[in-house]
């Protein structure tokens, strides 16, 4: 099974399920396989993810040498955690149209990031402009396959996902230091847990104001 490869936000309904999200869920729960999405290409996709890592393997310390609480990663039969964001400009999610499913690029510049991104949207707030998303990496830019919209810059407001690889229990009310799943600077990053759900799976958490730390001097 391919779990790199994404439905294109059509939400056609041909595959059966109601969203191409509803989709990507009864596939991880095998109810469905990804030949059951009229849009998928078992040999394009096997050929593009043949030179793609798709484990990562989490050292103790950050690229730094500074220790993190735990590790965020994906909730059950999803890609990534998710990350919550707001363009500098919050009023470009409508004049871009931006849209459940859309591919979206920006620089998480209000958090210091040097690294573009690229988001698979999961929902798009037109009052306030936040985006809650998927980080899906840059060969979905790449492919040509789907229209990606740039707003260029964003803040990092919040990330949800399990905690794993725990070293402090996640508390809510506390800043605590953490590594997102897949970050490509294995950097610390640190926020506030505003919410804790002990699932099978481990904790399900929301962490936000959320700042990449290059310190543990941060009290």
């Amino acid at each position: 099974m391919n779990h790199s490869w994404l439905p294109p936000g059509k939400n056609c309904g041909l595959c059966g399920e109601n969203s191409c999200r509803s989709f990507i869920r009864a596939v991880h729960g095998q109810e469905k396989t990804y030949e059951d999405c009229p849009f998928y290409d078992e040999k394009h996709h096997a050929r593009a993810a043949a030179d793609w890592e798709l484990e990562a393997d989490y050292p103790e310390r950050d690229v730094l040498g500074h220790t993190y609480d735990f590790v965020l990663q994906p909730l059950p039969g999803e890609i990534s955690a998710r990350k919550i964001v707001l363009p500098f400009r919050g009023d470009l999610v409508e004049k871009l149209e931006i849209r459940e499913g859309d591919l979206v690029l920006g620089r998480p510049m209000g958090a210091g990031c040097p690294i573009p991104h690229v988001l698979r949207v999961i929902e798009a707030d037109p009052l306030t402009g936040l985006l809650t998303t998927w980080v899906v990496g840059p060969k979905f830019a790449r492919d040509g396959q789907q229209e990606v919209k740039n707003v260029s810059a964003y803040h990092m407001i919040g990330f949800e996902g399990i905690a794993t690889a725990i070293r402090k229990d996640p508390t809510i009310g506390c800043r605590m230091t953490f590594l997102p799943g897949f970050c490509m600077m294995c950097l610390n990053h640190t926020g506030l847990v505003n919410m804790v759900l002990e699932k099978a799976e481990g904790p399900h958490i929301r962490i936000e104001d959320v700042r990449i730390l290059a310190t543990r001097d941060w009290d």
